[in-house]
């Protein structure tokens, strides 16, 4: 089996995650905030220092702004949900994850999207012009999860800074893969799911926000914290306010396990997927019966690679590539429709290749080999 679906969820998992997840499961078992006896400290803990982790690892300032969810995409609506009401206006890219368009759709917010170009690029001069009075949140896809290439985040959040609107990030393709930096991005939210990049088990992420965001941020879920247990009322501090219910414990120290090993190796594994994105790359020259989608410059993408096959259904090429390599992708519309019709793939979609910490350069050359084969029409299981 050769794994090219990180995009979808990183595997194999960061050395040491399933340990920690047995551990606590096994050998821990309770719950936080509500008891004081030494399981519960060692649990509580352990969640303060998943916190600290995240914290120094994005260039957050405080750990009690760092809100832990059940994923990116719950991170994406409790930042949506949490902050618009009916009236506002939205600024969101073409190329977004439907994470992001169907919780506005799902509201009835209005929203403009800045165009991108061809290779999935924003139309950076095109923005300013679409902001309006009660313009409230940028919503940006920082990495896109169809064909990889990177968003300049940084410029966004000049112009959301100049024009006071609170800027949201989906990292949910660049956590892990590439640097993120709340201050300097001057973020007001950043979603981050644990399974991709970062390496940890599913079921768990968070949403990092700025002070400012917070203080306007409702809750979407309310329960018991294990704080202010005399009042009806929610706690009105962080991240209490926002963690009613048992949060996911095995989840939390997997990925307290990832990321000691994800910062550890950041900057080697970084380098090491633009190695192996150029080796694949370079190998799809002269490949005339694929279309690839997306950026050939390694500075501007990750490693999410999609090929449009000319000749053939795009599912069947996937297929095929699975039965007869045992290459496992990830072929359609991969839940952003609007990003296809920027590429220019919709409906046909396209093959999604996606590398991972794992992934060899043999591996490589065997996806490669199977694209290659693809080019005979008449080849077919």
């Amino acid at each position: 089996m050769i794994y090219l679906d990180n995009a979808a969820t990183s595997f194999p998992k960061a050395p040491g995650v399933g340990s920690a997840m047995e551990y606590y499961v096994n050998q821990v078992g309770v719950n936080i905030n509500r008891s004081v006896y030494a399981p519960a400290q060692e649990a509580g803990l352990e969640t303060l220092c998943l916190r600290e982790k995240l914290c120094s690892f994005f260039c957050h300032d405080d750990v009690n702004r760092v809100l832990l969810t059940s994923g990116a995409t719950a991170a994406l609506n409790l930042a949506i949900k949490g902050s618009l009401k009916v009236g506002d206006h939205v600024l969101v890219s073409s190329m977004e994850h439907n994470a992001v368009m169907r919780p506005l759709v799902q509201m009835g917010i209005d929203f403009d999207r800045v165009p991108c170009n061809q290779e999935g690029f924003l139309c950076m001069d095109q923005i300013e012009s679409l902001i309006r009075p009660n313009t409230k949140l940028f919503i940006l896809c920082h990495g896109s999860n169809v064909c990889g290439c990177i968003q300049n985040a940084k410029a966004v959040g000049k112009i959301c800074k100049r024009h006071n609107i609170f800027f949201v990030l989906d990292a949910a393709q660049t956590a892990g893969h590439i640097p993120v930096d709340f201050q300097a991005l001057g973020l007001s939210a950043l979603a981050i799911p644990a399974h991709k990049g970062l390496l940890g088990p599913q079921g768990i992420g968070a949403l990092l926000v700025s002070k400012e965001f917070s203080q306007q941020l409702e809750p979407l879920i309310a329960g018991g914290t294990g704080s202010m247990s005399d009042s009806e009322e929610l706690p009105p501090y962080l991240p209490d306010r926002f963690e009613s219910g048992t949060p996911n414990l095995p989840g939390i120290y997997g990925w307290s396990a990832s990321m000691d090993y994800v910062s550890q190796t950041f900057t080697q594994r970084q380098e090491r997927e633009q190695e192996l994105t150029k080796l694949f790359l370079s190998g799809l020259c002269g490949m005339r019966h694929i279309r690839l989608v997306g950026t050939r410059k390694l500075h501007r993408r990750v490693g999410v690679i999609a090929l449009d096959f000319k000749h053939r259904d795009n599912a069947e090429a996937a297929d095929f590539l699975e039965q007869r390599y045992g290459i496992l992708t990830r072929c359609g519309l991969h839940c952003a429709p609007s990003a296809h019709k920027t590429l220019g793939t919709f409906p046909q979609g396209v093959v999604r290749f996606s590398l991972g910490h794992s992934t060899t350069e043999e591996e490589i050359m065997q996806a490669l080999a199977g694209i290659q084969a693809l080019k005979d029409r008449s080849c077919s299981l």
